[in-house]
């Protein structure tokens, strides 16, 4: 059975930094793309960033470029995203996800 399980959200304030984790079973992580997405109050989900297996090519979306940080230890079976610099509008519910299976996610909040 996949299972996702994702940590380390939590309130910050503007301009802090937060890494998120997804502990990943069930399925072979070292072969695998994965990707985080997020879901913000009231909108639909956004991908936020994906990571390939091999080489681990890393691909973000425009909003977070250059702040956020995605990464895997494939002998932890790990996926995490670093997050520095964050903003209001990155408040959101992040998941991770393979293929079309994704975690119970974990509450970012960003607010003074």
């Amino acid at each position: 059975e996949v299972q996702l399980v994702e940590s380390g959200g939590g309130l910050v304030q503007p301009g802090g930094s937060l890494t998120l984790s997804c502990a990943a079973s069930g399925f072979t992580f070292s072969s695998t793309v994965m990707m985080w997405v997020r879901q913000a109050p009231g909108k639909g989900l956004e991908w936020v960033s994906t990571i390939y297996s091999g080489a681990g090519s890393t691909y973000y979306a425009d909003s977070v470029k250059g702040r956020f940080t995605i990464s895997r230890d494939n002998a932890k079976n790990t996926l995490y995203l670093q997050m520095k610099n964050l903003k209001p509008e990155d408040t959101a519910v992040y998941y991770c996800q393979y293929s079309t299976t994704r975690g119970q996610g974990t509450q970012v909040t960003v607010a003074s």
